[in-house]
């Protein structure tokens, strides 16, 4: 029985970036150096698969520091840490890695750099992710204040419009920060703009990849992690560009099917912290099933790469 056609475009950039990769080799050279166990505060990124293979190796991940015993060593993950955390390490002698992504780095910088200017903060972001949660925990409790939708910026009461910046969580979809960084600087004329995208590079460019393909896709997949802001907006990213039918899957097995009924192409992407071996076992499951032809489509290519911390460096 012959097989339908399936044409699958694969969105470029897609999967794993730089700040990612540098978090997993953190985790990979602290289980050279210190042996197992080496512990690490939530998931180093948001990926099972990636968390799984690292707990195959020696690594324990838990939710809290009072979770991990005394004289162990311990990561923190990639979306960053309030203050408290490390200090709380270093009160408890713990041996401590910190694989925050530099770009995060940033704008926790940037809200020290403003508070310490005596700046009120707006930070653009969702509430209860762990980077929004890091972040504001950079500063001491009310110097930062969250918005998180246009109807927030439209409503956020600040009482000094005169000393005022914002910042902004790193995997948000650019589309919609714009709309609401538009609404901040018609209410406020004088806030402070970071000097630089806070939205990283690679948030930026794979939600320009899968622009570039979505309104000639019929259905869209997106590999990613149910927890992943990134890849929840890189789904959010294909709707708005002309393909209803988008879905986010941890694996293949996470497929429905059913959407498939009438596809004839594919679009599939990535979020920043998925392996391509998902993308890969996402493609041979289609194989099965249909007479599948793959095109790479390219918005830009990435060349970042993060240096290790100095103490795993060796």
């Amino acid at each position: 029985m012959n097989k339908p056609p399936l044409r699958i475009l694969l969105a470029s950039p897609r999967g794993f970036c730089a700040g990612v990769d540098r978090a997993i080799q953190i985790v990979e050279k602290a289980l050279e150096v210190h042996g197992t166990p080496v512990y690490v505060r939530h998931e180093i990124v948001h990926n099972r698969t990636v968390v799984e293979a690292l707990e195959a190796r020696g690594a324990i991940f838990v939710d809290e520091l009072d979770e991990v015993p005394e004289e162990a060593v311990v990561v923190f993950s990639a979306h960053g840490v309030p203050k408290s955390v490390p200090a709380e390490a270093r009160r408890r002698e713990l041996t401590y890695h910190d694989a925050t992504c530099p770009l995060v780095n940033k704008v926790h910088s940037e809200a020290g750099h403003h508070h310490a200017a005596g700046r009120r903060i707006i930070l653009v972001g969702h509430a209860g992710h762990p980077e929004v949660v890091g972040t504001m925990g950079q500063l001491p409790d009310g110097a930062i204040l969250l918005v998180q939708t246009v109807e927030d910026a439209e409503t956020v009461d600040v009482e000094d419009h005169g000393d005022l910046a914002f910042i902004t969580q790193t995997t948000l979809s650019v589309d919609e920060t714009a709309d609401i960084v538009a609404v901040l600087r018609r209410r406020f004329p004088g806030i402070i703009v970071p000097r630089s995208e806070d939205i990283c590079y690679a948030t930026t460019n794979r939600q320009t990849a899968v622009k570039r393909i979505a309104g000639s896709c019929d259905a869209f997949l997106v590999v990613g992690a149910p927890n992943s802001s990134n890849s929840l907006r890189l789904k959010e990213t294909a709707r708005r560009h002309g393909c209803a039918r988008a879905a986010l899957v941890q694996r293949a097995r996470d497929i429905d099917w059913d959407m498939f009924d009438g596809v004839r192409t594919l679009g599939i992407t990535a979020g920043a912290s998925a392996p391509e071996i998902l993308v890969d076992e996402v493609i041979e499951a289609c194989r099965r099933r249909y007479e599948v032809s793959t095109h790479e489509v390219a918005a830009t290519r990435e060349n970042m790469s993060f240096s290790l911390p100095r103490a795993l460096d060796v």
